[in-house]
């Protein structure tokens, strides 16, 4: 039987026996904080065995995407190591909610296996809680197994709980005797761990539940969990000692053999990497799929990870190029079938699995370099300092560089690099000035537990009657402030927005009789307190005076519309680019707006055409723009975005875009999308790993913005004579002539230099009938190197070629070895004792290695040597 035919089986076999086919649910856990990813088939339904949700079925079955990668189960590091871990798995499963408990449990188990899966009872055993004689009896009665066949088992291996109270129960075990376990045993008893008893299938029978004290009380309502791992039942049943010999894996290891002409079985170490794609592609895959992108945390740091991993082990294998978002297209059209959001998402998931493989390949291939440079190849220990330098500068991550030198036989120098690590934060905290609502003074909390501003900036611009409660300066209190100083005015009321929530405080004035004072900015150093930051110009202002508070309207309406557009645009970026979309910073200010956003990838000019042409099209429908207090639940519930990270009270403020976006906000908008008139992008970039940067201007702002376009455009249309419309295909016809004669111009150089292979060829030697060149190049750059050294390497069936060039004030350096002698003499060995001579260091295959160094002057030395070095 193939694995989906396995499948299916389990599934119509319980279906005709009453039971619910209930479809997987998504590996990224609903409602349940406890878990990283979902790891078993009951996880979806653990609130109805908790008795806090009811369905309208007793009897459940499903087919359960699950990974272990992370927490408390983590199978990542044994996985291609041993013949059954995984870190994505389906997990086979029947459920009952109080309808049939161990009887029926158990026949159907044994009749599935038996009758319908075929196989042979003589081979099978079963486990028991050693306290559980029902269990013990029914196994025996239903199957007819002798009691030397139904094991007893104590409680770390065959109870059951969901937590330290709540519902648990002993479980039985049904276990397969495959004869010899993967790693050769055949006489052993059935408690050996080996593997040659295989376990099959796992059966909770949930009766009791715990309470604080430990007493375990019967449940009124006995339930049904169990637990059979596809993959396992699939080798048994196909008659295979490991899970990735099976065809759920095997057409993925096939694939990898072709692309990277290896044949499995071959080489151990090949063997390991190609087992390790083959499943870390399935994760990737489904774990994409279901709305999980890489990250530096959380979920999405495991699923990061995964990729890494794999990204390495093709690396292994000899392949440069991205290839695992191939694969893992490969496995949504083996598995689409059956789980059809991978072919909803396979576009998808393909762009982000190559997006993360583009980005990792230059990390890993530089770290790597670096750590080769660091790390001598007899060396026992990577040093703690060089462990932070490659992770700190050169972001190459901690577990891969764990794996390495697991692989090579290195010691980290972990309590080394964890005081680097403190070193560095220790720096950062004396380097950090911090901000208002950790810089407090102490007169300002006794003013925050003394008085609290009313803010009325929502509904006017302007309180003609504010009283002072207090003048400040530099955080200290003061009985007035005169002419010419600056210093802070608390208000008892205020239209004056205090910086918040990415924007930026009001500006405008405070006048009163005899005293007048320009308000340079607002904070928020405590909740309810609002400062002004002002400039006295007339007069003297005293704690008790009476002031006219007005905000500087043009500069809150720019910034009104600034606000207001962040919106749209957040609502536009997740209409364009998906629901992964999220606000991750923002700054709101009269001339610009700045949003941060998470996303896995630079976006296509075409995303963004279409980004401006939402939000500009909201703008031009002059929505309702309308600001709510209401319950968070509520507000949730309509479907606001709430920011991740933020605290929020019971009560928010909803600002709602007619018809088109609902997010919690306490800034100032516009009543009015049409407003703000356009919309215009200035910019979009990185800023962190998997975090994104838009910049975009608004009115006045986004008008002037046209109009220096048009003059820019205009100004090439006069110097080049060429109408604006044509000016995109002038420009990359010329580029491309231009490109054309640095090319000829390459040639050129290429063709020079060859004239100089005659001179190395002079002076090349022999070594045990094995050709030896060496030789500096003059003006050529890195390509044209290798080409000439290629060209060297092929007029001869045994050769070594060294060549050196100077190249942008640097040595570099190119080794290139015949295959028939690359063993004995490997590339990357030569290529490393070279570059140590010119100040450097590099690697690569045995056939080709590259390197670079910073003393160029050394290079006539370097190449002098190789026959010497070849002959130690």
């Amino acid at each position: 039987m193939k694995g989906k035919d396995i499948r299916r089986q389990f599934l119509t076999y319980f279906e005709e026996r009453g039971h619910r086919v209930v479809k997987s649910s998504p590996l990224l856990p609903e409602n349940d904080p406890t878990l990283l990813f979902a790891n078993a088939g009951m996880n979806q339904f653990k609130n109805v065995f908790l008795g806090k949700e009811k369905r309208d079925y007793s009897r459940a079955a499903s087919c359960q995407k699950c990974v272990r990668a992370g927490g408390k189960h983590n199978d990542l590091e044994n996985v291609g190591r041993t013949a059954r871990h995984h870190t994505f798995f389906e997990m086979l499963g029947n459920f009952s909610f109080g309808d049939y408990f161990k009887e029926d449990a158990i026949l159907f188990a044994w009749d599935l296996l038996t009758r319908v899966y075929g196989l042979d009872p003589d081979r099978m055993y079963a486990t028991v809680f050693r306290e559980d004689d029902d269990a013990a009896v029914l196994w025996r009665k239903i199957t007819g197994l002798p009691a030397e066949r139904v094991l007893r088992l104590g409680e770390k291996d065959n109870f059951w709980a969901m937590g330290d109270t709540g519902p648990c129960g002993p479980c039985s075990e049904v276990l397969y005797d495959l004869g010899i376990s993967p790693e050769g045993h055949r006489d052993c008893p059935p408690d050996c761990e080996c593997g040659r008893y295989l376990e099959i299938w796992n059966l909770v029978f949930m009766q009791y539940e715990r309470d604080d004290t430990g007493k375990m009380n019967p449940l009124p309502a006995p339930s049904i969990d169990t637990g059979m791992g596809l993959e396992r039942l699939t080798s048994v049943l196909q008659g295979k000692l490991s899970n990735y010999d099976t065809d759920l894996f095997m057409p993925l290891i096939r694939r990898m053999e072709e692309k990277a002409g290896l044949a499995y079985g071959q080489d151990p170490h090949h063997d390991l990497s190609l087992r390790i794609i083959a499943d870390h592609s399935r994760a990737g895959a489904f774990l994409v799929a279901d709305g999980i992108i890489p990250s530096n945390e959380g979920r999405g740091y495991v699923l990061r990870k995964i990729l890494r991993r794999a990204i390495r082990h093709g690396r292994l294998l000899g392949l440069q190029e991205p290839f695992l978002y191939e694969i893992t297209g490969h496995v949504a059209d083996m598995m689409g079938d059956t789980y059809d959001e991978l072919i909803t998402a396979r576009d998808y998931l393909l762009r982000v699995i190559r997006t993360e493989e583009e980005k990792f390949s230059t990390t890993l291939e530089y770290g790597l370099k670096k750590l080769d440079e660091m790390v001598a190849e007899d060396a026992e220990q990577v040093a703690g300092e060089d462990i932070f330098k490659l992770y700190d500068t050169y972001g190459f991550p901690l577990d891969l560089l764990e794996e390495i030198a697991a692989e090579r036989g290195w010691r980290l120098d972990m309590p080394g690099f964890q005081a680097e690590l403190e070193k560095q934060k220790e720096r950062a905290r004396a380097s950090w000035k911090g901000d208002v609502s950790l810089t407090i003074s102490d007169d300002i909390r006794r003013l925050g537990r003394q008085h609290r501003s009313t803010f009325l900036g929502y509904e006017t611009i302007t309180v003609e009657d504010a009283r002072v409660l207090a003048v400040l300066q530099d955080d200290r209190l003061k009985s007035e402030l005169g002419e010419e100083e600056e210093g802070q005015i608390l208000l008892d009321q205020t239209p004056f927005y205090a910086e918040s929530g990415g924007q930026i405080g009001d500006q405008g004035v405070l006048r009163g009789e005899d005293f007048a004072a320009r308000v340079l900015d607002t904070v928020l150093p405590m909740e309810g307190l609002i400062l002004h930051r002002v400039k006295v110009w007339h007069g003297t202002v005293q704690p008790g005076l009476t002031v006219r508070a007005e905000v500087d309207e043009r500069r809150r309406f720019a910034t009104a519309c600034n606000h207001t557009a962040t919106h749209l645009l957040h609502a536009a970026l997740r209409d364009v680019l998906g629901g992964h979309v999220k606000q991750a910073g923002s700054l709101v200010a009269p001339d610009r707006l700045r949003f941060d956003f998470t996303h896995f990838a630079p976006l296509t000019a075409r995303e963004l055409e279409m980004i401006e042409e939402i939000v500009n099209e909201q703008i031009w429908k002059n929505r309702t723009v309308t600001a709510r207090v209401v319950e968070l639940d509520h507000a949730l519930e309509e479907g606001a975005m709430a920011l991740f990270g933020e605290k929020y009270k019971d009560k928010v403020r909803m600002i709602t875009v007619d018809g088109f976006s609902r997010e919690l906000c306490g800034g100032t908008h516009l009543d009015h999308t049409g407003e703000m008139g356009v919309f215009k992008i200035l910019s979009e970039s990185s800023i962190a790993s998997g975090v994104r940067r838009m910049e975009a201007v608004t009115g006045p702002r986004g008008f002037e913005r046209f109009v220096r376009d048009e003059q820019v455009l205009g100004s090439i249309h006069r110097d080049f004579k060429v109408p604006a419309e044509e000016l995109p295909d002038y420009l990359a016809e010329l580029h491309a002539q231009l490109k054309a004669r640095q090319k000829d111009i390459e040639r050129l150089k290429l063709k020079l230099a060859s004239r100089t292979l005659d001179d190395i060829l002079d002076r090349a030697g022999e070594l045990d009938g094995i050709k030896v060149i060496s030789g500096v190049v003059p003006d050529v750059d890195r390509s044209a190197l290798r080409q000439l050294a290629d060209q060297l390497l092929h007029r001869f069936e045994r050769a070594i070629v060294a060549l050196g060039a100077e190249i942008d004030g640097k040595a570099s350096l190119v080794v290139m070895v015949s295959d028939a002698v690359a063993r004995e003499y490997p590339a990357g060995k030569l290529v490393g004792a070279l570059a140590r001579m010119v100040g450097g260091g590099g690697g690569g295959r045995p056939t080709m290695a590259e390197a670079g160094g910073k003393d160029p002057s050394r290079l006539d030395e370097a190449m002098n040597s190789v026959m010497k070095l070849l002959q130690e």
